[in-house]
């Protein structure tokens, strides 16, 4: 990622965190009509999650000029979603419904720079995540030893 994009997702996030319990929701919300299996992953209050969600993409915003710290915490991240089912798929998934959700909470300013901007720091963090789940033991496998 280019300084250029990491300022632009930073005035970007900003604007969405001025809506942030709607921009949680309208995640969630999309994630769960292009990935129906995704739902039953969440027992907790979706307003609970959404939190959850904006704090961890602040705190990786945040982490964008060390990287170090950045990947620790997404591999951590990664071997904790194994554990609630996440598959290889979802990546995608969640990738799908974070750029729609933005488009719409940003309007305008969601320009073609900013989508990729958003685009190539999705694509590290789940390029990240996956690599450290295909070292994890899965959920079935963990319960069953």
């Amino acid at each position: 990622m280019t300084p250029e994009q990491v300022q632009l997702i930073r005035l970007t996030f900003a604007q969405a965190v001025n809506h942030k319990q709607e921009t949680g929701r309208l995640f969630y919300e999309r994630l769960f009509s292009i990935a129906p299996d995704t739902r039953a992953m969440f027992r907790s209050d979706i307003d609970a999650q959404s939190q959850k969600l904006m704090d961890t993409l602040a705190l990786a915003i945040g982490s964008l000029r060390d990287m170090a710290s950045l990947v620790s915490m997404l591999e951590a991240l990664a071997l904790r979603h194994v554990q609630y089912g996440v598959r290889d798929k979802h990546y995608d998934d969640v990738g799908a419904a974070l750029l729609w959700t933005l488009e719409r909470i940003l309007g305008p300013a969601f320009t073609p720079a900013a989508r990729d901007a958003w685009g190539a720091l999705y694509g590290t963090v789940a390029q990240v995540m996956r690599n450290a789940a295909k070292g994890a033991p899965s959920a079935k496998s963990a319960a069953a030893g």
